[in-house]
């Protein structure tokens, strides 16, 4: 038992590192430093570990090559002045009630400052800590403070920007989701750290008016304590308690600047991979100027009456620093150039193996734009492709049930300037002509007038359109046409495009992923069904099969219960289909009319019906509908007159038909009239309300 006790609390005193115990420990030395008198030998030490800290905050600031890479600098600033300022309260407190005793009452530190400033002179003593007071406070601080503002302010309202450019590198395929998340973090990391630095710059200002405030109340206070409680004489209390003053004052008053001067260099520092004094380096590498400064120090040299020897020497050390920098600048570009002829001959080297690095796999969806397109993609000019292709892949996400991949955007000089490919698999499925800077209006078949521009057609559904200059906007649309500008129209044709593609975008991955989510709610019913019952490549055939007919895959959990049950009849993803679709069917049904609404139906005349049923009977397995021609062309042409007439009554085109014809038929029908729903009878919920209005017969075209 005790064994077991001892074990624990050995665990749990793992798990508090030693390492964690040092700002708490920090914080209670503070707190004794307020309430506890020190003695003059600790006191000297922690000025010291003071003054050792402030060098290190500064050291690690200009080292730093981003300002996040100090992002504890705020909270470290706030330790750092409450430690000050504690050691402020304690060094009082031994000066006032030791100072009679003598110059190193408070500690050595304090009384080597002091002699070493003052020098016997205590007026100078004073007026060289104001002025340090003036530097630290008027220009370091204040600085220091205002930049902490603008930058703080600038970094909030260039967020929602930052936001839109990684949004739109990852529509375009240049960064991953990881990449994006990382890059998220770090402005929200940049907002928080110079919003804090705001607040931060005010510790630095207090602490400075504080320094000037203790030091008066000091003086003032430890001439009043020797003159009235020890019967010091006014020159004599003067001598003591002025000379401990300035000490206290300048030893605090140093770690002080530091910290300024620190955080100065941290909100001033421009965020690259280089630290401050790399930066500086590379940047102040520059001959000219050293040959203009040397110029100007020579002829200042030759003057009469200035003192020749130093300018004279000052200006041919820069000179030389000059011609230095300038001779390792050929020298650094004729490596360069032996560099780049060295890769390049690598590059044309025979014997060089090609790998599989070098063979680029083709991307699931891309939309290549000729160089004048180029403006649609560009945020920083008012571009608004980007948004819309992400706009476009969010809404089909929603809408078909699965993660459509990032549509990679790339610039194409292969392309004339004002064409676009949209590119699925590799293969151009669709392409259009954009003019950049004009407006397209379509003309939905009722405008009235005509307009003076570029005649075009509209590239998702061939519509006849006009190109106008966007002043003609409003007066277009008094006529009737529908005005959109570029990048809509290229994010319309994108939308239909790979609406009507739906299936080619879902594969065995985007399987998998809806496999995941439905098992993260429901384990059992995913742990059945694959891959006991049913492989993944089957599933990813249903659903491709469903999606081909512009039904959403949302709702996942319905069709993994049908795929479950029906496996053991059937595992042909055809007749798997037709299975699920009528557990679909209030989604399909509610998909083309208003709930509570009763839905227009055409069907077939019930001998033509039968008919067909027959031809599917004596066709063989996997060779499907085969119907004589004039039979076939006749039922297209009855299906195109019925469609037509339904949809000018302003009803959708449902035609409903038996179970067992329906896949045949809605496969042969989808691309001849693909405004055409067809529907079985078992897949029409059963209280939903039906209305016939039209009925197909090959024969009289009813």
């Amino acid at each position: 038992m005790a064994t077991a006790i001892l074990s624990n609390i050995r665990q749990d005193l793992s798990k508090f590192e030693l390492s964690g115990l040092g700002v708490p420990a920090l914080v209670l030395l503070i707190l004794c430093m307020l309430i506890l008198p020190l003695p003059p030998f600790l006191l000297d030490v922690l000025f010291t570990f003071n003054i050792m800290i402030g060098l290190i905050i500064i050291m690690v600031a200009i080292n730093s090559s981003t300002p996040l890479d100090f992002s504890a600098f705020p909270s470290i600033l706030l330790i750092a002045t409450m430690l000050r300022l504690g050691l402020n309260v304690a060094s009082t407190r031994l000066v006032l009630v030791k100072g009679h005793e003598g110059p190193d009452a408070a500690g050595n530190v304090i009384e080597a400052f002091g002699n070493f400033v003052i020098a016997g002179n205590y007026l100078v003593g004073f007026i060289i800590f104001s002025i340090l007071m003036i530097i630290n406070f008027i220009v370091v601080t204040k600085g220091a403070g205002r930049v902490s503002e603008v930058i703080a302010r600038f970094t909030l309202d260039a967020m929602p920007g930052k936001q839109m450019a990684i949004d739109a590198d990852l529509n375009a395929g240049v960064i991953d989701q990881e990449t994006a998340k990382k890059r998220r973090e770090t402005i929200s990391q940049e907002s928080d750290f110079f919003g804090s630095m705001d607040g931060a710059s005010k510790f630095v200002r207090g602490d400075a008016i504080a320094g000037l405030l203790i030091l008066l109340i000091n003086i003032l206070g430890g001439l009043t304590i020797g003159i009235s409680q020890h019967n010091l004489s006014f020159s004599e209390a003067g001598k003591i308690y002025v000379l401990l003053t300035i000490g206290d004052g300048l030893v605090a008053q140093i770690p002080q600047l530091l910290l300024s001067l620190a955080t100065a260099i941290i909100v001033t520092r421009v965020t690259t991979s280089e630290s401050m004094t790399q930066q500086a380096k590379s940047q102040l590498n520059n001959p000219l100027a050293l040959y203009v400064a040397a110029g100007i120090l020579i002829l200042m040299g030759l003057v009469p009456g200035m003192p020749h020897f130093i300018f004279l020497t000052l200006g041919s050390i820069a000179a030389g620093l000059g011609f230095m920098l300038a001779s390792q600048s050929k020298n650094a570009l004729q490596l360069a150039a032996l560099n780049e002829a060295s890769q390049a001959n690598e590059e044309k080297s025979p014997s060089e193996e090609l790998d599989w690095d070098d063979v680029d796999q083709v991307d699931l969806v891309g939309l290549d734009i000729g160089y004048g397109l180029i403006p649609l993609v560009n945020t920083e000019t008012g571009g608004q492709l980007l948004p819309r292709v992400k706009g476009v892949r969010k809404k089909l996400s929603a809408e078909l049930g699965f993660l459509v991949q990032p549509i990679r955007i790339r610039d194409n000089l292969d392309l004339p300037p004002d064409v676009y490919h949209i590119v699925m698999n590799g293969v151009v499925r669709g392409k259009g002509d954009i003019k950049v800077g004009r407006e397209m209006a379509i003309n939905p078949g009722q405008a009235l007038g005509r307009l003076e521009g570029i005649p075009t057609k509209e590239p998702a559904f061939g519509l006849d359109a006009v190109w106008i200059e966007p002043s003609q906007r409003d007066y277009a649309r008094t006529l009737g046409y529908t005005v959109v500008d570029a990048a809509t129209a290229v994010a319309t044709h994108l939308n239909t495009l790979l609406r009507n593609s739906a299936s080619e975008l879902l594969s065995h991955d985007e399987t998998q992923q809806l496999l995941d989510k439905v098992a993260a709610r429901s384990p059992k019913l995913v742990e059945d069904l694959v891959p006991g019952k049913l492989p993944l490549a089957t599933i990813t055939k249903v659903l491709q099969n469903i999606l081909d007919e512009s039904v959403s895959v949302r709702d996942m959990r319905t069709i993994i219960e049908v795929l479950s049950s029906e496996s053991g009849n059937t595992q042909d993803p055809d007749d798997l289909t037709a299975a699920v679709r009528p557990r679909l069917g209030r989604m399909i049904v509610q998909g083309l009319i208003d709930v509570n609404t009763s839905l227009p139906v055409i069907t077939l005349n019930p001998a033509l019906e039968q008919m067909l049923h027959n031809i599917l009977q004596q066709s063989s397995k996997g060779q499907g509908l085969v119907i004589e021609p004039n039979l076939a062309e006749g039922l297209f042409n009855a299906l195109a007159e019925n469609t037509q007439k339904v949809e000018n009554q302003g009803h959708p085109a449902v035609l409903v038909v038996s179970p067992g014809i329906r896949p045949w038929l809605a496969k042969i029908i989808r691309h001849r009239l693909p405004d055409l729903t067809v529907l079985s009878y078992s897949e029409i919920p059963d209280d939903q309300a039906v209305k016939v209005v039209a009925t197909v017969d090959v024969e009289n075209n009813n």
